[in-house]
């Protein structure tokens, strides 16, 4: 098909390399002034690249990032334009317009290509046609994007799931002598704590009100605009009972009586809240034992400024009533930030005798248990962890505290406490 005049001025808006401008200068000016370091994509091969994640958590600047390292041209795709949606409809017909307006295109990055409506489909058409280009794709959401796309995808696209800033990745901007390095990590954690990690927020001068402004974005625009939510303030009122509850079980029905809703619909809910990756619900961890007990899921944030912004403000932790919530919740989201939902699992356990570890993460048949303490835990191996060493012998059990203490082994399962910004040394190195 010829490309339209209107869709013609939107690409060459979007990609000024057309006109023959310098296209190293252009692919600098989408990165943003302050850049932190991220966990770098995976490499683009024959599969398309494909990063999804909330809003506002750095997708586009890490495709940019990767794609300036390059150095070569590529084709932006803005899915939100009607016209470029309009045009990516047949992938062997964009495939020769592409081959016409831009001859040997090195990379074409679609952008919020969850905006499509059928992305997996006309992705994986793009995937089975190209000739050597790279293909880069982000989303927003999850929640469109792999409903429509897990099944065309399987085995064309390498997935990114790029959630807010670890304190892992922060800890790469942090440089000098050993305790100055603590000192400044310590710091970063009491951040984490309180405003969370989203990059905006990191960088803000007034991270309160940039928080105010992804609450609203996300409960406005995304549950209304987006997915269609009739009720957005009982939404917005399970979204609230939700942060209120962080590291406890979820009570769907209490819930649904509190929104004015079904169970159903907070069930919906909830689901939503995942896919969106500004929750997630916890199951217990069952292995066989009969002093095990199964229930509900417990509730955890994905970002304690998301969650304090709806619940509990911005106050000094230490004087607040749901400190060690708090903490609890910082250190789920490490952890979820250092594992990955396809390959690693991250349950809690509760026994009938009333022992509990706050995590247990799997990984093929590999345990490591974590617990939370928001002071100091002085070394001490508690009885509800001895409970669980002696019931699954975990490899490694976790103490994440305030305060670092010589390891120890309890039979043989080794107990580290650790700092929250030093939990990656370990995980990565028992989990790959």
């Amino acid at each position: 098909m010829a490309i339209q005049d209107q869709l013609l001025r939107v690409l060459r808006a979007d990609n000024p390399w057309l006109d023959g401008r310098p296209a190293g200068g252009w692919l600098r000016q989408q990165l943003p002034t302050r850049v932190l370091p991220r966990r770098p994509l995976p490499v683009a091969d024959e599969r398309v690249c494909l990063v999804v994640g909330p809003r506002q958590a750095g997708k586009s600047t890490l495709v940019w990032m990767a794609l300036e390292r390059i150095g070569e041209p590529c084709l932006l795709l803005n899915c939100d334009e009607p016209s470029v949606r309009a045009w990516l409809d047949s992938p062997a017909e964009f495939l020769a317009d592409c081959e016409a307006l831009a001859p040997g295109v090195p990379a074409l990055f679609f952008e919020e290509v969850q905006r499509l409506p059928d992305a997996g489909l006309f992705l994986k058409g793009v995937v089975d046609r190209r000739k050597g280009m790279r293909l880069y794709a982000t989303g927003s959401s999850s929640f469109d994007l792999e409903a429509r796309a897990r099944e065309s995808l399987a085995g064309r696209a390498v997935r990114h799931l790029l959630l807010p800033l670890s304190l892992e990745e922060l800890a790469a901007t942090v440089e000098g002598p050993p305790r100055l390095v603590e000192d400044a990590m310590d710091q970063q954690a009491y951040s984490q704590l309180v405003r969370g990690g989203y990059p905006p927020v990191v960088l803000a001068p007034d991270p309160h009100r940039v928080l105010a402004e992804l609450v609203e974005a996300f409960v406005v625009r995304d549950a209304s605009d987006r997915f269609r939510i009739r009720h957005v303030a009982a939404f917005h009122r399970v979204l609230e009972l939700a942060a209120s509850q962080i590291g406890n079980l979820a009570n769907f029905s209490d819930w649904a009586a509190l929104a004015g809703v079904s169970n159903d619909t907070v069930a919906d809910y909830a689901r939503l809240l995942e896919e969106t990756h500004v929750v997630r619900l916890v199951r217990p961890f069952v292995g066989g034992k009969r002093a095990e007990i199964t229930s509900a899921p417990k509730v955890y944030f994905l970002d304690n400024g998301i969650r304090n912004q709806l619940f509990g403000g911005f106050g000094d932790p230490e004087s607040r009533a749901d400190h060690g919530a708090l903490f609890e919740n910082l250190v789920f989201s490490e952890l979820a930030k250092l594992t990955n939902p396809l390959l690693h699992t991250i349950r809690y356990w509760r026994s009938k005798a009333g022992a509990e570890v706050d995590f247990v993460v799997e990984h093929q048949g590999r345990l490591l248990a974590c617990e939370a303490k928001a002071g100091d835990a002085r070394g001490r191996v508690s009885r509800s962890m001895r409970s669980f060493i002696e019931g699954y012998a975990p490899e490694r059990l976790l103490v994440v505290n305030r305060v670092s203490h010589p390891e120890e082994r309890v039979g043989d399962t080794l107990v580290q406490f650790l700092r929250p910004w030093e939990l990656h040394t370990v995980v990565r190195d028992l989990l790959g």
